[in-house]
């Protein structure tokens, strides 16, 4: 196994903390480990206690480790959230060498050149991702690199987020005894895996229902050109339930799970179950219909605000439709809801690769291909995000030192009593 191809995503959400180590071969991506933990000290997408944060990051860095084997020390960072700012950049340098060949330090300095703007104090830049390569007025090129050329251009998109948002996380990931080799954006990891190259051509809306938040972005020309974060989520569901049932958000959660529906059409009467109420040992009995009318509702509601928020942007029509991911779609009945509401083509997307074939993966692994895509692009090197084994080396070389100072210890005892017997001989018989 080349350790240097390995590379591993953390995504901090507000239910679950995942983690996935994906091995780079030929350029495909195989996830060799997973790590999933209860996510603690996460509220609608925004971290509200640090230390809490860490042990959950702690917790799912352990279990992937101990599935490989392997000790985990640099990650991708996937990052969200209302203070996300996309805006246009371009960038014009002269390329260098004498040959006029274009090469990995050009695509440097011209990514470099895009990034001289004026920015607010309290914003820092995440990225640029470049769109396209202009080489002396020829566009449309993905990659410039051995190309001849003079001037070299680049359109692209760069990412601002808030200082405060993105050092806090940072602080977690680094007390968590890790190091932050990349940060990407969540709604480029979830499309890089969601959506199909004709769909984001074709214009397409990306709706990622999480636990705390949902992400609205549009994909238009092949690029993401706007996101937003609506603060409702699964837990608002889970919320209602327990309202509604007057039962612990623990229970509400599993029979959400176990027994929930989304679309009232489909759920079955005879589908019962018991439930415990809170503050007291009484058991109540429900079934699937009434529960399935509270989720739906609140979905509804849900969906309601993404077409608002993709009517904001300006986008009431959009060809591709809409394509739905995140962990709330596990529910049955979520698509069909959707269907109803948007009135247009509307599909789910599951990763399909083994160990991660849940939609609440998405955004891990799309950070995976889409942080390692755009290395490529950029000409950044990558170092393993395991721990390479040379300590390890080192390791039996320490215990044969050991070992050999025990035996020469173990060797010296006898001479020492023959020295000692001597010393009391000479004593009593001088």
């Amino acid at each position: 196994m080349n350790r240097s191809e390995i590379l591993v995503s953390l995504d901090i959400g507000t239910s679950k903390v995942k983690v996935i180590i994906g091995e780079v071969s030929n350029d495909t991506m195989n996830v060799i480990g997973v790590g999933v933990a209860e996510s603690k000290g996460m509220k609608k997408g925004a971290i509200v206690d640090i230390d809490q944060t860490v042990h959950s990051i702690q917790n799912a860095v352990d279990q992937a480790e101990r599935m490989v084997d392997m000790e985990i020390s640099r990650v991708i960072v996937s990052i969200n959230g209302s203070h996300i700012q996309l805006q246009n950049c371009h960038g014009v340098v002269a390329v260098s060498s004498e040959t006029r060949e274009i090469s990995d330090e050009d695509i440097q300095r011209v990514i470099e050149a895009s990034q001289v703007m004026s920015i607010p104090p309290e914003r820092e830049i995440v990225d640029v991702i470049p769109q396209q390569f202009i080489v002396d007025g020829q566009d449309e090129i993905t990659d410039p690199r051995g190309m001849i050329g003079v001037r070299l251009e680049m359109q692209g998109t760069l990412i601002t987020c808030g200082r405060t948002n993105l050092h806090n996380i940072l602080k977690c990931v680094e007390r968590a005894g890790l190091e932050v080799q990349d940060i990407c954006l969540q709604p480029l990891a979830s499309g890089e895996v969601a959506l199909s190259p004709d769909e984001k051509n074709l214009g397409v809306g990306l709706v990622n229902v999480g636990a705390g938040s949902t992400t609205v972005s549009v994909y238009s020309d092949g690029n993401l050109v706007e996101t937003s974060v609506i603060p409702l989520g699964g837990d608002n569901i889970t919320k209602d339930l327990s309202i509604g049932m007057k039962t612990t958000t623990e229970d509400a959660e599993i029979i959400k799970q176990d027994y929930g529906h989304a679309y009232l059409k489909d759920a079955i009467e005879e589908n019962t179950f018991s439930v415990t109420t809170i503050g007291s040992n009484d058991q109540q009995i429900f079934n699937q219909v009434q529960i399935t009318e509270i989720i739906e509702a609140r979905l509804a509601e849900i969906f309601h605000f993404v077409l608002q928020e993709f009517r904001r942007m300006g986008y009431r029509d959009l060809p591709g439709g809409y394509v739905l991911t995140g962990g709330v779609m596990s529910l049955p009945g979520v698509i069909d809801l959707a269907k109803d509401i948007f009135q247009t083509n509307v599909r789910s997307s599951v990763p399909t690769h083994i160990g991660v074939r849940e939609p609440h993966f998405t955004v891990g692994l799309g950070t995976l291909q889409f942080a390692y895509r755009n290395a490529k692009i950029q000409g950044k090197d990558y170092v393993s995000g395991i721990q390479t084994d040379e300590p390890q080396k080192v390791k039996p070389m320490k215990d044969k030192n050991v070992s050999k100072a025990k035996k020469d210890t173990d060797k010296s005892k006898p001479n020492d009593k023959e020295n000692l017997v001597k010393r009391l001989q000479n004593y009593f018989f001088d």
